[in-house]
């Protein structure tokens, strides 16, 4: 996958996560508690596995002992920290080359089953990951009646580069 694709993808994700929690942070929570815990909790979800092949990519180790937190965090705070991940990795794509994309890199899944991936299927991984999650939080807010955001790369470029809407 070149690089400039990946970075690409990687800037939508960003977008799609900000757009994703502005919608959220709407929600009333006294009405919709159950549906907004339930999403909170699927977007840590997320930002646990992000850090998690973030660590693998990195050559780190992290504390994760299960693809998601015992506790909930507060959305404020997690939005804080998925902005803080998504920057790391629109940095991270930024300045990778092709050798680097092709290195296969072995690690260990939280179950402590061993795997092997190159880094361009983290990468991959990540984005798909993510992509299909917010997608079930988006599920979650038409369940109570609040229209998700359109997650779509499409709609990111148009409004990203609006110059592509000229025929």
């Amino acid at each position: 996958m070149p690089q400039q694709i990946l970075t690409s993808l990687f800037a939508q994700k960003s977008w799609a996560n900000r757009e994703l929690f502005d919608v959220v942070a709407s929600v009333t929570s006294t009405e919709h508690a159950a549906a907004l815990h339930t999403a909170i909790r699927m977007l840590n979800h997320i930002y646990v596995v992000d850090r998690i092949f973030r660590a693998h990519l990195a050559g780190e180790t992290h504390p994760y002992t299960a693809t998601n937190t015992p506790e909930t965090p507060e959305l404020g705070e997690l939005h804080f920290a998925v902005a803080e991940t998504d920057l790391w990795f629109e940095n991270y794509v930024s300045k990778i080359g092709a050798p680097a994309l092709a290195q296969s890199l072995a690690f260990l899944f939280t179950d402590g089953d061993s795997g092997r991936m190159t880094r361009e299927e983290m990468l991959f991984h990540v984005l798909t990951h993510g992509s299909y999650h917010r997608g079930n939080v988006g599920q979650i807010l038409k369940g109570i009646s609040v229209a998700p955001p359109r997650d779509l790369f499409t709609k990111f470029l148009h409004v990203h580069e609006p110059a592509r809407r000229r025929a």
